[in-house]
């Protein structure tokens, strides 16, 4: 049996980016020989993704990425299960070259994208101990497209006809900040204004017992016009100038906003209940294997 010094360990740690306990179990199991280790590690990185492919990935970063000629974008979501690996550089890494794929070969749908990252994937799974996937993505075309990233959380995408590329971006910056879930009251269906009128009479019961029909009826017009205005984006205050709606924005340039994407990590997906000080008594005791 080979002497497994601290020193190989280190230079094996070093070239896999594997924490020190799993190094030295692969040393040991290749009797020492640093480069059968590291064949050894690569084959056992599909099993290693496949183990973590049930852990709930709601952290992560979004990307974006604009033409050189303003008329289309790109902007996917990869998950990681903490945001401390999405601040890490082999997954920035990862993230900026399926961006670029998906960019270049004009994706449309994540699912191919998804497949041909996957042994990226697995890659970047055996080696950060996370579970890691590409959630989605979304490509727009227009006259004039224009995008804003809030950080690597949240990432804009809006299409305007007429206008110009920091018109655009100046509308993806409000629509970061404001969160409109429709572009304009023409858009918003039936459903949600019906479910919007129900949320208004059962929280304004008392208000409204007693009152004539025709009373109430205003309240609730009342009310579903205010939420048609605070819900949709060009009937919203401009962020940077309250004076001004974001359509009338877009007029005054001689543009109409056409559409908007808006992404932000993990939304819509389900966090389970973490209990750290278990998690932290799992890992160590499985260093202590």
């Amino acid at each position: 049996m080979a002497e497994i010094t601290a020193a190989l360990v280190k230079e094996l740690r070093e070239r896999t980016g594997q924490g020190m306990m799993e190094c030295k179990k692969a040393l040991v199991a290749a009797d020492g020989d640093i480069e059968k280790a590291i064949d050894d590690m690569r084959a056992s990185g599909a099993i290693k993704a496949a183990k973590k492919a049930g852990n709930i990935a709601a952290e992560g970063s979004i990307a974006v990425k604009v033409a050189a000629d303003n008329k289309s974008a790109v902007i996917v979501e990869v998950n990681s299960q903490t945001d401390f690996l999405a601040l890490q550089d082999d997954f920035k890494a990862f993230v900026a070259e399926s961006l670029e794929e998906a960019f270049a070969n004009g994706l449309t749908e994540v699912a191919p994208l998804v497949a041909s990252r996957e042994a990226a994937r697995e890659a970047l799974v055996a080696k950060c101990g996370e579970n890691v996937n590409i959630r989605r993505l979304t490509r727009v075309e227009g006259d004039v497209v224009g995008a804003y990233l809030h950080g690597h959380r949240i990432g804009v995408l809006v299409t305007l006809s007429g206008g110009t590329p920091e018109l655009a971006r100046d509308i993806a910056m409000h629509v970061a900040a404001s969160n409109p879930q429709f572009l304009s009251p023409a858009q918003v269906s039936e459903e949600a204004i019906a479910k919007e009128k129900e949320i208004f009479l059962a929280l304004n019961a008392d208000k409204i017992a007693g009152k004539p029909e025709n009373i109430v009826e205003n309240m609730v017009k009342g009310r579903i016009s205010k939420f048609l205005a605070e819900a949709s984006l060009v009937e919203q205050p401009f962020v940077k100038d309250p004076e001004v709606k974001v359509g009338e924005l877009a007029k005054k340039a001689g543009a109409e906003v056409v559409s908007f994407v808006r992404y932000e990590v993990g939304e819509g997906i389900e966090k389970a209940e973490v209990d750290f000080a278990a998690e932290v008594a799992a890992q160590v005791a499985a260093s202590q294997q």
